[in-house]
Parts: C-alpha cells; sequence; structure tokens
C-alpha cells in the first residue's frame, strides 16, 4: 500500500494500492495521457476519467479492477490535478522497482 499526497498543502492523502497500479498498467491508462506541454490540469484528469469509462462500457467480460480503481482512486473526492500527478509519479517510481525486481543481477 502506498500513500500520495493529493493537495499542495499536504492536508489530503491518500491510499493506493499494488492492485491499483497493476490495473493501471495492465490498461495502460496513463499511455499517450499527457499532452506534449507535460502539464497535469483538470483536463488531464477528466480525459482519463473518459478513457475509464469507455473501457467499462466496451468491456464484455469482467471489469472489477477498473471499476475498484474508479471507486478507489480515480473518483475519490480528493483526487484533483496535483493528485493525479502524484499518482503518475508514483506509478513511474513502482513500474521502475518491478522492472528491476524482474530483471535477473548478474554476478561479477
Amino acid at each position: 500500500m502506498y500513500t500520495i499526497q493529493t493537495n499542495a498543502s499536504g492536508t489530503r492523502s491518500m491510499e493506493i494500492s499494488v492492485e491499483n497500479l497493476q490495473t493501471i498498467q495492465k490498461y495502460s491508462l496513463f499511455q499517450h495521457l499527457i499532452d506534449s506541454n507535460g502539464i497535469v490540469d483538470e483536463s488531464v484528469l477528466e480525459k482519463l476519467k473518459l478513457n475509464i469509462r469507455s473501457l467499462i462500457a466496451s468491456a464484455e467480460g469482467n471489469c472489477k479492477d477498473l471499476l475498484d480503481l474508479c471507486i478507489d482512486v480515480i473518483y475519490h473526492n480528493n483526487m484533483k490535478a496535483f493528485g493525479l500527478h502524484q499518482l503518475i509519479l508514483l506509478y513511474i517510481k513502482w513500474e521502475k522497482e518491478v522492472e528491476e525486481s524482474a530483471t535477473p543481477v548478474e554476478e561479477a
């Protein structure tokens, strides 16, 4: 379980589970999400919400993981642009840790 700060003053935070991060990875939710300016604002959060709604609407099978992500993170009362930026940074860090743990270490 990870904790991210969801506002600049640090008075609000949110718990992010490994399952949430795995869902983001499974559906490549952050792929092509941010424009070339690199700024995460409310429009980026709305774009993410629309992308997830579209995935759920077109899903033929079980999309419980996406629904859990929506309830726990994306539509959480504290989730704003600042929180999304922190979530993206956490995801990048987590993905790097996963890659490093999966790569066998060569002995010298």
